[in-house]
């Protein structure tokens, strides 16, 4: 009896610590629900100072979107968004 207790516990605290990991590898918020410049934020600072978003015209944001996609591993909606952000400095 005692070792079915013992298992029965043990198994709870594994299924509870695979939940608490689950729940704490989970995005706070979607990256596409995300806006420009909430993923400019956490993107382009992560690796150096940003410059401002009118240091650069519409078509040179476009042009360091594309370089960065690669550099920073972003997806294509994730710059577009943000040079979309960037460019509206321009406006």
């Amino acid at each position: 009896m005692k070792k079915y207790k013992f298992k029965i516990i043990a198994g709870i605290f594994l299924l509870m610590t695979v939940a608490l990991f689950i729940a704490s590898c989970a995005a706070s918020k979607p990256i596409a629900d995300k806006p420009g410049a909430l993923l400019w934020g956490e993107n382009c600072v992560r690796c150096h100072n940003a410059p401002s978003p009118s240091a650069f015209s519409d078509t040179q944001w476009e042009a360091i979107g594309k370089h960065m996609r690669v550099r920073a591993n972003l997806t294509e909606d994730e710059v577009n968004k943000i040079v979309e952000f960037l460019s509206m400095a321009n406006q």
